[in-house]
């Protein structure tokens, strides 16, 4: 019988190897454990069991305590769902751990999106100069953020890669001690992290993951594309939002910020320092090894003995480093030359910041803070603003913040909001002096709803008396109708001669940001992915209308209802009517770990990146423009799938069935990040206020996933009613973007399990409202099945699917126990005399089994 390899090969190296080494998981005799190892298994089929007959987590419960458990109070049932909790967690960390020691045999890595089989593929076309001129322009970025996405405390992370190493390296007695190190590792944080505690965890995965990627990556470049010759483009890049993120995080301050650039340039010493420590080795050549030993000395002494001041520049080291290439080259035979060129490459991408600190705020903050200036400037009798500023039209004060050319004295100024904003403002340009201009030069305006939010913002580096700052102001649209108005606001933009005279100090370059996540959570799945695309189309065409080169960055979160997904096929898909010079993404949570946590699982994915964009601008280009048929079906997809999402959103039951029976607010109690779960201090919930994150988050514990498909089963049936099924057909066919649209939605679906909370149909309240999404997700999945041609959701991709069921089988019993613990705080808040200590043992249970649902589905949703 036929196998797919893919699946075989995971079958091989994942399925087998979780199965014996979890068997040894459960037998290891943890504190205060006792038989749950035992227990456990025997939970899970009996969920398996109970939602196969529809079954309420409560029966499946109870059916279990009454078979396997002699009488036990509710304090003992408790205790074995804690138990229970803290077992799967482990299970899910070992099976992160076998998935990222598998990731070489599970995935080509050098396959066909690869650099190297796209170098390959452009020579057999006699287009291999056409790919050299390509990449002599094109970059990637990856954006690192740190939003509340993983919940692992680092102790944890450290275990998984030591485990994962060992199971690579099949030793068996280090992946016994491992398994037994996590059984008594903590999984809790007992207190929220600060920005810079996020910002240290993610600085390790730019010293031992990027570092190295990048530099290999490069190495092929200079080595096998340009025959040898140093690459005179990055062609990858790194940001980095933890510290600088300032949108709806209070905790970030003007302090925190320094001390996240400081630590950043700290770090990348320490990585230079390690590669020359390394080299000098091996460089004991005349000529050669007393440079190099000078060169040692000052990068440790600006690591290690320094408080701040560096001991060298960082032209004299590159400087250094060529003065000893070419000495090998000439009088040593080119010996360890590669190993030098590797760490030149290095510098040129990483210079002395490591990644670029992107500070970013909300344009309504902003708003604050100018109607906080005009009061200062009213009342100390500045010639800086009128008394009616905020009245007068958008034109009229763009006018005069261009007019001014007055500074304000910060003295003057007593709120806190406004001195921070300005005082963040002053602090990019002490950190370019630092660590050099790369290192801070990008401000990203959140929720960008008009040109004054661009001017206001560059008006704040001027008032800071930086006339001309070396700062890209990048405005975020998010919602579908600012992707509607970005248009006409870029317009507005480039023919203001102030500004048109900021883009060309800038090198004539635009960036603007697309917020996939606020644009889902708005707008619905299909509407959003399509307005990016329209906004990106239009964007494209003004931007080339005024010569000016635009760049896109993406705000993709890890799942597809974030703007996730298969990443190489969207961007593979853009065609020519949208701008390739550059990809910038996020990329946060777990799909950092999971994507680009080690060596091999991220140069995979940066590459992947590297051949979309060529891809797209070489080799598929023409293909992927869409003829003005497909454009109308898109729309036209769109426009429906956009009414029956609103209609859903602006039902009376939307919110309080988020509030009441999902696990939304427990975002907020727990200690995953430090940014808050919601942009207001108000206690009611407010639809605009809630972040993406815990949206999207909520509908996946219930495993609805509704951000990821609703309203696309509506609107595909519409067509089908219409006898116009052979248009959508057409449309999957021809387009590539369009199938990617629907193979990341396949995900969604296939990651929802609505057996975990059919028992609402019988609901006093909510049984109508889960009707209504139970119904669209029928539809959506016999629609998408139909379309594909597929008997079965993800069919190819055998493996992936092969991962998410055995994900899904593993967090089984922890949905259950927090569907249980759900409706068990729902009944007891409508006794009469409420027991609140049971309810927040409850709410505790919540918690604690929310941690174990996200991790284990890493792209969750």
């Amino acid at each position: 019988m036929y196998q797919n390899p893919k699946l075989k090969r995971f079958e091989e190296h994942v399925a087998a190897k979780y199965q014996i080494y979890n068997s040894i998981l459960i037998k290891l005799p943890f504190d205060n454990i006792g038989t749950t190892g035992i227990l456990l298994p025997l939970f899970t089929e009996v969920c398996e069991m109970g939602f196969a007959k529809e079954w309420t987590p409560k029966q499946i419960f109870d059916y279990f305590s009454e078979k396997y458990l002699d009488q036990a109070s509710e304090k003992e049932k408790i205790d074995l769902m804690f138990r229970f909790i803290q077992y799967v967690e482990r299970q899910i960390v070992l099976f992160d751990a076998i998935e990222d020691a598998a990731f070489n045999e599970i995935h080509d890595i050098n396959g066909q999106n690869s650099v190297m089989a796209t170098k390959e593929r452009a020579e057999n076309m006699g287009r291999l100069k056409e790919l050299q001129n390509f990449f002599e322009n094109f970059r990637a970025r990856t954006v690192l953020t740190a939003h509340p996405t993983q919940f692992y405390p680092g102790s944890v992370l450290g275990i998984i890669t030591d485990l994962e190493s060992a199971i690579r390296d099949n030793n068996l007695k280090r992946i016994q001690e491992l398994l037994a190190q996590l059984g008594k590792t903590p999984f809790i944080k007992k207190e929220k992290p600060t920005p810079f505690d996020e910002a240290v965890s993610l600085t390790w995965y730019l010293e031992n993951v990027f570092y190295e990627t990048a530099g290999n990556i490069m190495q092929f470049f200079q080595s096998d594309l340009y025959k040898g010759e140093m690459p005179k483009n990055k062609i990858i890049e790194f940001g980095f939002w933890p510290g600088g993120d300032r949108d709806g995080n209070p905790f970030v301050t003007t302090e925190i910020t320094r001390k996240v650039a400081g630590r950043l340039r700290t770090s990348i010493l320490k990585c230079y320092y390690r590669d020359i420590r390394n080299l000098k080795r091996k460089l004991t050549f005349t000529e050669v090894d007393e440079i190099w030993a000078g060169l040692e000395d000052k990068i440790y002494r600006s690591v290690y003995y320094s408080k701040g001041e560096i001991f060298i520049t960082l032209s004299e080291m590159k400087k250094i480093l060529n003065t000893v290439r070419d000495t090998i080259v000439k009088k040593h035979q080119s010996l360890y030359v590669e190993q030098v060129d590797n760490l030149i490459n290095k510098i040129n991408l990483f210079g002395f910041y490591f990644a670029t600190l992107d500070i970013r705020q909300n344009s309504q903050i902003h708003k604050e803070v100018y109607e906080n200036l005009v009061s200062v400037s009213i009342q100390n009798k500045l010639d800086i603003f009128p008394e009616n500023y905020m009245q007068l039209s958008e034109s009229e004060r763009i006018a005069v913040l261009q007019k001014n050319t007055e500074t304000i004295d910060l003295n003057l100024i007593e709120d806190e909001i406004t001195l921070n904003t300005l005082e963040s403002a002053i602090l990019v340009k002490e950190i370019q002096e630092n660590n050099g201009e790369e290192a801070c030069n990008r401000y990203i305006i959140s929720n960008n709803e008009s040109a004054l939010n661009v001017i206001e913002t560059l008006a704040l580096f001027q008032l800071t008396g930086w006339e001309n700052p070396s700062v890209d102001i990048i405005p975020l649209f998010e919602t579908v109708e600012d992707l509607k108005n970005a248009e006409s606001i870029m317009k507005t933009l480039y023919s203001n001669k102030k500004y048109a005279e900021h883009l060309q100090r800038r090198g004539g370059k635009q960036t603007i940001m697309l917020g996939f996540s606020d644009g889902t959570k708005d707008g619905g799945y299909l509407m959003a992915n399509w307005s990016i695309y329209k906004a990106k189309e239009m964007l494209t065409s003004i931007s080339r209308e005024y010569d000016v080169a635009v760049v896109f960055f993406d705000g993709r979160g890890g799942p597809p209802a974030r703007g996730g997904g298969k990443t190489h096929k969207f961007y593979a898909s853009l065609g020519p009517e949208i701008e390739n010079k550059e990809i910038q993404i996020t990329i946060q949570g777990q799909t950092i770990s999971s994507n680009f946590g080690t060596f091999h699982s991220s140069k995979f994915n940066i590459e992947n990146i590297l051949s979309a964009g060529a891809a797209n601008e070489i080799f598929f280009k023409e293909d992927n423009k869409l003829s003005k048929k497909e454009k109308s079906v898109l729309t036209e997809l769109s426009e429906l799938s956009y009414q029956s999402y609103s209609d859903f959103k602006n039902h009376p039951k939307f919110i309080p069935y988020l509030e009441r029976r999902s696990a939304l607010k427990y975002y907020s109690m727990a200690n995953i990040g430090s940014r808050p779960a919601k942009r207001s201090k108000s206690k009611k919930l407010d639809f605009k206020d809630l972040r993406a994150i815990p949206f999207v988050g909520a509908w996946s514990q219930l495993k609805q996933n509704v951000p990821g498909f609703y309203g696309l089963g509506t609107a595909l049936k519409n067509f089908e009613r219409n006898n116009r099924w052979n248009e959508i057909e057409n449309l999957y066919e021809n387009s590539l973007f369009f199938r990617t649209l629907i193979e990341n939605s396949m995900m969604s679906l296939a990651k929802s399990f609505f057996p975990l909370t059919s028992y609402m149909k019988d609901d006093e309240e909510f049984s109508d409202f889960w009707e209504m999404i139970c119904a669209e997700f029928e539809e959506s999945k016999r629609l998408v099945l139909k379309l594909a041609g597929f008997q079965s959701l993800m069919e190819n991709y055998p493996d992936g699917r092969a991962s998410i069921k055995m994900r899904e089988q593993i967090v089984l019993p922890l949905l259950t126990i927090q569907q249980y613990a759900l409706s068990k705080i729902n009944e007891l808040e409508h006794e009469p005399n409420v027991d609140e200590n049971l309810v927040k043992i409850y709410e505790k249970i919540v918690m604690r089994s929310l941690f174990g649902n996200i991790n284990a589905s890493r792209n969750s949703a």
